[in-house]
């Protein structure tokens, strides 16, 4: 048993050790990222991006923790009840609204983060097996119009942004066709190079690498512009589909009441980030472009989203599974 002396010394030491933590500047020890999805996806493509810029410019190591469970939310709520000490973050993209939307999330936890930072958007892409008979987003609708209920679209299951995305293409063309679920983006994209689907209407940078070997075709972008990575291609409205953009984007949070020296530092290096040349290709290249927002702005931001696809949700009867 410890003499009283050495217990009053021990938590001396202790305390004395805990005030010099504090009065270090952030960040003293490594950082997580908790990326709520699992590895290989667009989420976990944006994060170690910008989990590897920010451990180069922190001094400290940013570590990617994958919680890819529940559809993203068993990392959203692990991250709301982490200490709000600036060592905890959480990548949060279009998945984050979806899951409001589809009632697996409560409206009310968006007020259990404070928005750090935008990063990055990227567009839907409308693709169809490379021997399918169109060549444009109107003579895609125009065929699904002609056989009611025959085609078919790969999903990755269920309240993804994919099924959504496809979902608001469905009303806005005004057609009848079939989604089928899968268990995630790879299967769905499998079956549609294979030509076991007819379409598919999924994330650039999941389908953007079959577009350029030439297994898939692209018909038009979900977004509000072209991209440079596919310059020829262009958007649903363009195409004279408007009203069937499905964006999806990625930003960092962090817990609410996570001190604002932390959340300051993180934004500072954040917009050097996103001014680098670097991150500008980097992002290119996977189909997508950095995007920039005040904190305030990603807020207000993410709060539209929400409403967004809550009618969306609405619209089409979706139901969370």
């Amino acid at each position: 048993m410890l003499s009283p002396l050495k217990l009053f010394f021990g938590v001396l030491i202790g305390c004395l050790a805990a005030s010099m933590a504090s009065a270090q500047p952030y960040p003293a020890k490594p950082v997580r990222l908790v990326i709520p999805f699992p590895p290989g996806g667009s989420n976990d493509v944006v994060g170690r991006v910008i989990a590897a810029q920010l451990t180069d410019r922190l001094g400290q190591t940013v570590i990617v923790d994958n919680r890819g469970a529940g559809g993203g939310i068993i990392g959203i709520n692990a991250t709301a009840k982490s200490p709000a000490d600036g060592y905890t973050l959480l990548l949060v993209s279009v998945g984050y609204p979806v899951s409001i939307a589809l009632g697996r999330m409560p409206a009310e936890s968006l007020q259990w983060f404070t928005p750090v930072a935008s990063v990055a958007t990227g567009p839907s892409l409308l693709v169809v097996p490379a021997a399918m008979p169109v060549s444009s987003v109107m003579d895609l609708v125009a065929l699904a119009k002609r056989k009611p209920g025959e085609l078919n679209a790969g999903a990755a299951g269920p309240g993804s942004f994919q099924h959504l995305a496809t979902e608001l293409f469905r009303l806005q063309a005004g057609i009848d066709i079939v989604i089928v679920q899968y268990k995630g983006g790879g299967p769905a994209l499998t079956d549609t190079i294979a030509g076991q689907v007819q379409m598919n209407v999924g994330s650039v940078i999941q389908n953007l690498p079959h577009v350029r070997s030439g297994k898939l075709k692209a018909l038009g972008i979900g977004g509000p512009k072209r991209i440079s990575a596919l310059p020829d291609v262009p958007t649903f409205a363009e195409a004279g589909l408007p009203g069937a953009e499905a964006t999806n984007w990625w930003g960092i949070v962090a817990p609410v009441g996570t001190p604002a020296a932390a959340i300051g530092r993180i934004q500072k290096e954040m917009v050097a980030i996103l001014d680098s040349e670097d991150a500008r290709k980097r992002f290119e290249l996977e189909g997508a472009e950095v995007l920039r927002m005040s904190a305030a702005e990603f807020a207000q931001f993410m709060g539209a989203e929400t409403e967004k696809w809550t009618r969306v949700v609405k619209q089409a009867g979706i139901k969370a599974e």
